[in-house]
């Protein structure tokens, strides 16, 4: 299956273990499909919470789609996510536990049109592991360089 990538959020792996990941659809309005497809979008400050049963889709930037004939929508307006009960039981189990907070990773098109995004399960990192996981890969592009040079 191939997806068109629209948007990762690249600062969740350097702030966060992910340690589970599962593809959810979204409600999204037709402007913003539209401002997706030209890849306008920014999940920096982007999280999910759980609320009645469902999932909701806090502080992810979709910016307004510039053709559009009718008012532009809230960029940052909440949108409710698409999961099958099982996933979402499975979830509420998990975000019960402390520390776990549930992160958007990337937004894709998949090959029928529909947009998808892709939540992870993270616990945050401490100071001392983001040093010690941006040491490891120093050492590692290094380690590259030295091979390439022989």
């Amino acid at each position: 299956m191939r997806q068109r990538i629209v948007c990762k959020n690249k600062k969740a792996f350097h702030d966060y273990h992910i340690e589970r990941t599962m593809e959810a659809g979204m409600v999204l309005s037709g402007p913003e499909v539209k401002s997706l497809r030209a890849g306008r979008a920014n999940l920096k400050d982007g999280y999910a919470q759980l609320k009645g049963g469902e999932v909701f889709l806090y502080n992810v930037h979709i910016s307004p789609y510039a053709f559009a004939t009718h008012t532009a929508s809230d960029p940052l307006r909440v949108r409710k996510l698409l999961l099958h009960k099982r996933e979402i039981r499975k979830l509420i189990g998990k975000m019960r536990e402390k520390g776990l907070a549930l992160i958007p990773l990337k937004i894709y098109f998949i090959n029928n049109g529909k947009a998808k995004i892709e939540l992870g399960l993270a616990r945050g990192k401490k100071l001392y592991d983001k040093r010690a996981a941006l040491k490891e890969k120093q050492s590692n592009r290094d380690m590259e360089r030295a091979l390439r040079r022989q």
